[in-house]
């Protein structure tokens, strides 16, 4: 007797959980790209206008932060309303499948007809997943949810927050470690180099061209940079 494929591939992971994680893993990407552009922006600005080593580290640890707080904030208001709006779809599934059970058992039917399978074969489906655990099979079904899986909006708030952090660091760091005379062609290499990475696992992970998302980034990171270090020289010029 053969065994059946979750039996000779246990770690092998099923289409909507290795869609999840992707997505989850797209989002700390582009998280991460975030931070790095709007914290290299900031201390490159900040650093085109002084030389103070304290000054530049205050502005890009204060970009950090807000940055890491706004982007959890948004992300857990973002999350949480779209769980609501997951735990009222499923409120509702809830009272239909007890007010009107033969109505959703010919619904459930009529998808895995619409599916393919034939009307008899499509009706016994629908009634063993109904008599197994008729709620789990709608909600699966008709939503495309699963009711214990639903988005938890901390931890989307929390890997929001880390990602921005991990990648707002890479500039940070680079801006305030070489010689002053060497922070901001140190911090353009720096950041360049961490968007064409960053860009290239995007591309990857949304199965799109990697040249060209690899250049929309580094071009859009190398614009933040030239424009901000330019605001800071003639706020400079004109302060001075």
């Amino acid at each position: 007797m053969q065994d059946s494929p979750t039996d000779t591939h246990p770690h092998e992971p099923h289409a909507e959980g290795l869609a999840s994680r992707l997505n989850w893993l797209r989002a700390g990407v582009l998280g991460a790209n975030d931070g790095i552009v709007s914290t290299a922006g900031l201390v490159v600005g900040v650093a085109a206008t002084t030389n103070d080593s304290t000054t530049i580290l205050a502005a890009g640890v204060a970009g950090l932060v807000a940055g890491a707080i706004s982007m959890a904030a948004g992300e857990y208001v973002s999350v949480s309303t779209q769980r609501d709006s997951e735990k009222a779809l499923l409120a509702k599934e809830r009272r239909e499948l007890a007010d009107f059970p033969d109505y959703e058992l010919a619904e459930l039917t009529e998808i895995y007809q619409a599916k393919g399978l034939s009307p008899t074969t499509a009706r016994k489906v629908a009634e063993e997943l109904t008599a197994h655990d008729a709620f789990t099979a709608h909600a699966e079904a008709e939503l495309k949810l699963d009711p214990s899986e639903l988005t938890n909006p901390w931890a989307a708030a929390g890997s929001s927050a880390i990602a921005f952090t991990c990648g707002a660091l890479l500039p940070l760091l680079a801006i305030v470690l070489p010689p002053a005379q060497w922070r901001v062609p140190v911090t353009f290499v720096a950041v360049l180099v961490a968007l064409a990475l960053t860009g290239s696992l995007s591309a990857r992970l949304g199965g799109s061209a990697r040249g060209r998302a690899v250049l929309r980034v580094v071009v859009g990171g190398a614009l933040a940079m030239a424009v901000t270090y330019a605001i800071g020289t003639l706020t400079d010029t004109l302060g001075g």
